[in-house]
Parts: C-alpha cells; sequence; structure tokens
C-alpha cells in the first residue's frame, strides 16, 4: 500500500501565527489555492482515494484535492485529528515562551499519545481500503509525531511540514516505511534527525518546542 499523508491547506489562524489544534478553522483562499497545486502535482500518479481528519480545514482540502485528480473522497478518520493543545489554542505562538515556557498548556493531549494515534489511523485506513493508493490529509503536528513513531526518532526534530505539502509511506511486510517527508526523500533527511537526536537539547528563542509548527 502506499499512502501520502498530507498537510492541509493554509487557514487564518495558520498565517497570522496562532495555535490551532482541534479549533475547527476553515481554509483561506490561499489555503484553497495551495490544496490546488498539491493536487496537480499528485496527479502524476494514479490515486484510489483520498480520506482525511474531520477538521474542517482537512476535509475542504481532500475534498478539492479528490475533485481535481478524479479520485473517490473517501471517510473521516478521527484518529488523524491535529494534537489537542487545550487552552494554548488561539495563542500567538510568538507568545508561548512567556506564558507557558516549559510547554505545560492546560487540557494538553501528552505528546506521547499523538504518534502511536496516528499509526492507528494508518492502520484503519490499510484495513478499509487494503493495497490501494491512498492520500490522508491531516495536520501538521499529528503528521510528524506519526513519522517519528515509524522511524523511532523525536517527533521535534522533524521539519516543519508546508501547509499541502505530502510525506509518503509504503506499507510492506507488516511494516511502515517513509519514503519522503514534505516531498524531500528521507534519505535527505535522515542524517539531520541522527545528528539532533546525538546533540543536545538547546531551545532556542521563539521556539515552541515543536519547530514553530504549533499553529497547525
Amino acid at each position: 500500500m502506499l499512502l501520502a499523508l498530507i498537510r492541509h491547506g493554509q487557514t487564518d489562524w495558520n498565517l497570522a501565527g496562532r495555535m490551532q489544534g482541534r479549533t475547527d478553522i476553515p481554509l483561506n483562499d490561499t489555503g484553497r489555492e495551495q490544496a490546488l497545486v498539491a493536487a496537480s502535482a499528485l496527479a502524476a500518479e494514479p490515486w484510489d482515494a483520498v480520506v482525511s481528519s474531520p477538521l474542517t480545514r482537512a476535509r475542504e482540502t481532500a475534498e478539492i484535492i479528490a475533485t481535481t485528480i478524479g479520485a473517490s473522497l473517501g471517510g473521516t478518520y478521527d484518529e488523524l485529528v491535529e494534537q489537542d493543545f487545550g487552552v494554548a489554542e488561539g495563542t500567538l505562538v510568538s507568545e508561548l515562551d512567556a506564558r507557558w515556557p516549559d510547554r505545560d498548556f492546560a487540557d494538553k493531549e501528552p505528546d506521547h499519545e499523538v504518534g502511536p494515534r496516528g499509526i492507528r489511523a494508518l492502520e484503519r485506513i490499510a484495513r478499509d481500503h487494503g493495497r490501494a493508493r491512498v492520500l490522508a490529509v491531516a495536520h501538521g503536528t499529528l503528521i510528524r509525531h506519526t513519522l517519528a513513531a515509524i522511524t523511532g526518532h523525536d517527533a521535534r526534530h522533524y521539519p516543519r511540514l508546508d501547509n499541502a505539502s505530502s510525506s509518503m509511506l509504503r506499507f510492506t511486510d507488516a511494516a511502515w516505511s517513509v519514503l519522503t517527508v514534505g516531498g524531500a526523500e528521507f534519505a535527505d533527511v535522515l542524517p539531520r534527525l541522527d545528528l539532533a537526536a546525538d546533540a543536545p537539547a538547546v531551545r532556542v528563542a521563539g521556539d515552541t518546542g515543536l519547530h514553530q509548527a504549533a499553529a497547525r
């Protein structure tokens, strides 16, 4: 099975740099255009179905892509929803250091639960679609934690994923493997991940601990 995890298009909160999480913010016009551009690139190969997180920004991205490439629009998967950032949602990313220096947002979904949830989403999609080629529209932090759970790296070391970017996975021999990360070959990303794993943890000014990606 070949599956692509696609980050949804831009929203007004993405543009403003606000923590988004599970707050259901729709695409803006730029986000819709990004979905069309992504669809045009994906149309170079055949795809059987497009599924998504139930949040509006992911579902609309999926609908645009499915319509553009002529693929079947499949269902939504709760396991694909973005990490819940609790009381921090709606906050400017630039204000996080001052308000929550340890990222201990009340009601936040624990980081260690996000990757396993993403794996459960992949397993459900595989059961539902068998050997089909599937596009799954989700969210930046969820995607990075899922990739990290597959490769055994720290999600914080994965690069930021652009809106409407694709990360390709393959399921063979009862295991998932990462082919690309946000359009870059995994072999090119791997040295950075390994180097970061060996380096001491240092927080830089303005770093959310999520590579400024919390406004997903």
